[in-house]
């Protein structure tokens, strides 16, 4: 019997600083923003004294807040008040002054986001991974995974991962990805809730639409608009009727899932479409009256990006840029080489040739940068060169081939 299980961390980035920070357990924490003065200010002040000394009422406080930033995430007691991940932060700071504001600290998640998988791997080889937090795995062949549905496999790995690592997981197990999913949120935080095909109308069916994963805001307003708030009520339309109202692709689908059908299976490896780095800033910026500090920030994002292609092996042909201009607008602009590269100077000339084709008279609240086309860095990958197939120039001979143009920033 098909058992697949969907692993889902709690509250991930605040419980990766609770570990950091335990004299902040229980209390109201905001993960949000970048890093800054006052966060700054407060590790200096602390010298040699251990982070967890630090007293609570020297943490800044979400009140205190000036800026654009958006809520990352929350611990359980911040949300209670109604914040929660994407929230702006000075719209948080009305609903729960009081709650303590952590930057966010991207590297310190990664670290823990391997060693939780790596946990996992030793248990159960068949893993699908689905970002920084959460994993599918096919129970069905690992020993103990058929024992009670795969409760006593997933109460071993909920043990294992709060004893190597502190933090603690939420897992969801059924017939496929789909049930799985949707179980892992029954008893968060630290559940586990298991799920047969027999479950599906007294577990399942009860659930509002929007439950489903892949249902969005616009699918689950349509179904509400044709009288469908349940997934039950969704499940009693006929085939046609869904293909009628959503198309062929989407009702067949819709059809499906209503009813707990999904074959879908553990991809082990997935391959990235693409790499990129954005930053939104604390207040809008100008072209040319903020062009040093613009021009900073694209180059750091360029080299993150670069970066991240070498860390993960990788080099891609199409790079490319994102604006958001301060009436929210978004413009994206991209160009593809004949060649693939992971050269932050290659990137940031080409990302700089990709600025110089939007319009720059707006300020500006987000700028991002994307490399796309990917391959794999040791292959190596080819290129068309006069009718053949050629090696991908080194990134030094890639940065030679681009003429030298002046930049926007």
């Amino acid at each position: 019997m098909r058992r697949i299980a969907h692993l889902d961390m709690d509250a991930f980035y605040a419980s990766v600083e609770l570990l950091r920070y335990p004299q902040l357990k229980g209390l109201p924490v905001v993960i949000g923003g970048g890093r800054r003065d006052v966060d700054e200010a407060l590790r200096l002040a602390q010298g040699d004294r251990p982070l967890a000394k630090i007293s609570v009422d020297e943490f800044p406080r979400l009140k205190d807040y000036t800026g654009r930033g958006v809520i990352t995430t929350a611990t359980y007691a911040a949300r209670q008040f109604g914040v929660g991940s994407a929230l702006g932060l000075m719209k948080a700071a009305k609903l729960c002054p009081q709650a303590i504001l952590l930057p966010v600290d991207f590297a310190e998640y990664r670290k823990y986001s391997r060693a939780f998988k790596a946990i996992i791997l030793d248990i159960a080889p068949l893993m699908e991974d689905r970002g920084v937090d959460e994993v599918y795995i096919d129970f069905t062949e690992v020993p103990g995974g058929q024992r009670e549905g795969g409760r006593v496999l997933a109460r071993l790995m909920q043990k294992t991962i709060f004893e190597q690592t502190g933090l603690t997981c939420s897992v969801g197990v059924a017939p496929n990805k789909l049930l799985a999913k949707m179980a892992s949120e029954f008893n968060k935080p630290n559940g586990i809730a298991i799920v047969f095909e027999d479950d599906l109308q007294t577990q399942i069916w009860p659930l509002a639409c929007r439950k489903i994963n892949g249902i969005g805001p616009k699918s689950d307003a349509k179904l509400k608009s044709l009288g469908i708030e349940t997934i039950a009520q969704l499940a009693s339309q006929e085939l046609q009727w869904l293909i009628d109202h959503f198309g062929q692709k989407t009702g067949a689908w819709l059809h499906d899932a209503a009813h707990g059908r999904d074959e879908r299976p553990i991809v082990l490896e997935s391959e990235p479409v693409s790499v990129s780095r954005e930053t939104s800033f604390e207040r809008d910026l100008h072209a040319v009256r903020d062009k040093a500090e613009l021009g900073a920030l694209f180059t750091q994002l360029c080299n993150k990006v670069a970066d991240d292609l070498q860390r993960k092996g990788y080099v891609g042909k199409t790079i490319g840029i994102k604006l958001r201009y301060d009436d929210f607008k978004s413009v994206t602009r991209d160009q593809t080489l004949d060649h693939y590269t992971a050269d932050a100077k290659t990137i940031r000339q080409i990302a700089g040739l990709c600025l110089k084709r939007v319009p720059l008279t707006q300020r500006l609240r987000l700028l991002g940068v994307r490399v796309g086309s990917l391959a794999k860095a040791g292959s190596p990958p080819t290129y068309e060169k006069n009718g053949a197939l050629a090696p991908v120039p080194s990134a030094q001979q890639a940065t030679n081939l681009i003429a030298k143009t002046s930049q926007l920033f």
